[in-house]
Parts: C-alpha cells; structure tokens; sequence
C-alpha cells in the first residue's frame, strides 16, 4: 500500500470514527456514518473515477452535523440560513484538522475546505461534484422521509423542493437520476415527473 493510500484511508478512518460517535441512529447505524457511507457510495456508482479530493469531501460532508443544531440558531429564513452556513464552515473545519491529523498537506487540505465549504458550486469541480453526490444520496434514501416529516407541505410547496434540488445539479448528475441511476421514490414520482416538466 502507498503511503498516500494509506493517508487517505487513515482520514477516512477519522471521518468514520466522529461520525461513528452520533447519538442519533438510522437503520441500526449512526446516523451520520450511515449518511457517509452512502456519500461514498453513491459517488463510487456517479463518478467511479473522482479525484481523492472529492472523495474525501463527499465523506466529509455531515461530519459531527448533530453537534451543531438547528435549535442553535433563530426561527425564521434568515436563522436557517445563518445554521447552514455555520454548518459548511463548521464540517470544513473539522474535515480539515482531521485530515491535518492524517498527515496531509496544506494545499490538499484547502481543496477539501472549499468543497465542504461549498464554495464555488458551478465553477469548483469538487464542490460541484459533492452538491450531486448530496443530491443524489437525498433523492434516492432521504426525500420519501423528508415528505413524511412535513405533511403539512402543500404540491406547490414540493414542486418548489424539487426543482431547487434538481437545479443544484449538473447536467450529468440529472441524466444520471433519470436513466436509472439511483432508485426514485415511487410516491413522488408523480411529483418528481410534474417538477420536471415544468423546471
């Protein structure tokens, strides 16, 4: 093994093992190691040969997520707005000393920052790359829940859901979504297939 393979598998191993200390489960799992671990699935299946960058950053993504609540912040568009850029800076702060502690340098670590960061999306590969790998990973395991936590959503309310998240996408991650390359929510195909017609 070399010695940037094993770097990259001890960062991984770090990763795991914050995530691994989430008190909140999902399917027997922590939850956010469980969100991780389909990350890296799901950009193994969308793009098998992504840099070590990206793959470091899709792992990265919720890193510690429940430490910082939303309850943390004020009620209202401008408080959750203010807990999700907390949250990115908070999760490229963490990626970046853990990745410190694995022996990377600083140049690579920036890398990652940025895509965890979410800086860029549109114009950084990388975090271009996480924003369709998150799409991704949120349409095929977490939409069918997220609609079951706000039934209080109205049709326009979802269609509006939808076409923001198809709009964070690529060209690529949107041909990958619609030829079978994740597996859609039966329920709201109807509404998948409506927002998209009219996107």
């Amino acid at each position: 093994m070399t010695n940037s393979q094993e770097r990259f598998n001890r960062a991984i191993a770090l990763f795991d093992a914050a995530n691994a200390e989430d008190p909140n489960q999902k399917d027997g799992q922590p939850k956010e190691l469980l969100y991780a671990r389909r990350m890296t699935d799901m950009i193994g299946r969308f793009a098998p040969h992504a840099g070590e960058v990206a793959q470091l950053a899709v792992r990265a993504q919720h890193i510690r997520r429940w430490t910082v609540p939303r309850s943390n912040y004020p009620l209202g568009k401008p408080g959750y707005f203010a807990w999700r850029t907390g949250l990115y800076r908070f999760h490229a702060e963490t990626a970046g000393e853990l990745m410190r502690q694995a022996g990377y340098d600083e140049a690579t670590i920036a890398q990652v920052k940025t895509a965890v960061g979410k800086e860029g999306i549109k114009t950084n590969p990388d975090t271009q790359l996480l924003e369709d790998v998150s799409s991704l990973v949120f349409i095929e395991h977490y939409m069918l829940g997220f609609a079951g936590q706000h039934a209080e959503y109205n049709e326009e309310k979802w269609l509006g859901i939808i076409r923001k998240t198809w709009k964070k996408m690529s060209e690529a991650a949107r041909a990958f979504a619609t030829s079978g390359g994740i597996k859609l929510p039966e329920a709201l195909l109807p509404l998948i297939t409506k927002a998209l017609a009219e996107a």
